[in-house]
């Protein structure tokens, strides 16, 4: 996925983990520190990189805000995932109290 372009639509954002969306938002962020710097110190040519660039931004905090809702559908492989750990949490806890 490349961060500022046209790529990045909220459609693919739907099949990435929470994790990988992360990552990508904290380079997204540095990316926009640094195109900032450029701009302030006047080496920037492209100044349309920095709208784009703040609109991925907007883009993932906004799926990710979705999931924590509830609105947005979490991708199947990361959903199974913390289903598996509750399972086994549910049959420790059961194998803990047959022990006692």
């Amino acid at each position: 996925m490349t961060i500022g372009s046209k790529n990045l639509a909220p459609a693919e954002l739907d099949k990435i983990e929470d994790s990988v969306l992360i990552e990508e938002l904290k380079k997204a962020k540095e990316e926009l520190f640094n195109l900032r710097f450029q701009s302030a110190t006047g080496q920037l040519e492209n100044h349309g990189r920095m709208r784009a660039v703040k609109r991925d931004i907007a883009r993932i905090n906004t799926v990710i805000r979705e999931r924590e809702l509830g609105i947005r559908a979490v991708p199947a492989a990361a959903a199974a995932k913390p289903a598996t750990k509750a399972k086994k949490a549910v049959a420790t806890e059961a194998a803990a109290t047959e022990e006692a």
